[in-house]
């Protein structure tokens, strides 16, 4: 159990990453922290690294121990006593993950502004809302239209709204698809949110 716990940890440590690469969150820069070793200005994410190392290394020791434990050698079996001797070894890595994950964690902000920039250029978003809207008023093979006008392809507002002004539906639905955009939609999002 604490194996697939901390495996969940790794992947946050890597999304985190992954995130801070892309600019979705901030680092706070604490003086006299190395960032690069190479490149003074840089950032690195360096808590999530350390902390997926050492979730990886207790990972690694906390399933030998599953594997190692249970069997024993004609009830004369001393290695369970060298293995055991192991365990502070990956408790302590556990320790020193969850220091350095709180940390980096605590260090994070959201870019709001990258985060707007990106969601921005996608309106391939919207394709969900206006294939239901197509839906309820009866137009055939909405999914399929939708994917020949989006799929693989790089939509912009103009385009979303051109497709949505050749639609045959209500004039107050048009203007209800044409108004939205990808950070106003958020579909029946609240309303499953408040059912958790």
């Amino acid at each position: 159990a604490q194996a697939r716990f901390n495996t969940i940890l790794v992947d946050l440590c890597r999304d985190m990453w992954g995130y801070i690469s892309l600019g979705y969150f901030k680092q706070r820069v604490i003086a006299g922290e190395v960032g690069s070793s190479t490149m003074p200005h840089k950032v690195n994410p360096i808590d999530f690294e350390n902390a997926e190392g050492n979730l990886g290394v207790a990972n690694a020791l906390l399933h030998h121990f599953s594997a190692k434990l249970p069997i024993s050698r004609w009830q004369r079996d001393l290695t369970d006593s060298t293995v055991m001797r192991a365990v502070g070894v990956a408790a302590g890595h556990m320790m020193i993950a969850y220091s350095a994950l709180s940390k980096g964690l605590s260090k994070v902000s959201v870019s709001e502004n990258a985060l707007a920039k990106d969601l921005d250029r996608a309106w391939e978003v919207l394709a969900e809302p206006v294939q239901t809207v197509m839906r309820v008023h009866g137009i055939e093979k909405p999914y399929e239209k939708l994917k020949e006008l989006t799929r693989g392809k790089t939509i912009d507002a103009e385009s979303m709204r051109d497709f949505v002004n050749t639609l045959d539906i209500p004039s107050d639905d048009k203007a209800r698809l044409v108004a939205l955009s990808p950070s106003t939609y958020i579909g029946i999002a609240a309303e499953l949110a408040r059912q958790i």
